[in-house]
């Protein structure tokens, strides 16, 4: 059974930066769908960004993000890494990983992951 745990979510001032990382256990997650979900008090879950092997990583973001965060892996740690920089108050959400063997086209949906970690939550101070 794999395992997903989040970390280096905190409290941040607008404008500032978190990276957060998502370590993986229990499978190889290199060639799976990894991707970064967040949902905010009252809204639900939305897709942030997701990373996917197609030969070389191919990479998927919100347009609110684009520009801002940006993923990269480390597959010796069998880890995504999300780094968010220019943070806004907007941003501030549970941050949650997710990973699945999924096509390309359904990346941005949560219905479609199989595994999720338990979430960190990252503040954005205006």
């Amino acid at each position: 059974q794999a395992q997903l745990v989040e970390s280096g979510g905190g409290l941040v001032q607008a404008g500032g930066s978190l990276r957060l990382a998502c370590a993986a256990s229990g499978s190889t997650f290199s060639t799976y769908v990894t991707g970064w979900f967040r949902q905010a008090p009252g809204k639900e879950r939305e897709f942030v960004a997701a990373i996917r092997w197609s030969g070389g990583s191919t990479y998927d973001y919100a347009d609110s993000v684009k520009g801002r965060f940006t993923l990269s892996r480390d597959n010796a740690k069998n880890t995504v890494y999300l780094q968010m920089n220019s943070l806004k108050p907007e941003d501030t959400a549970i941050y949650y990983c997710a990973a699945g063997r999924l096509g390309p086209t359904s990346v941005t949906a949560a219905r479609f992951y199989d595994y999720w970690g338990q979430g960190t939550q990252v503040t954005v101070s205006s």
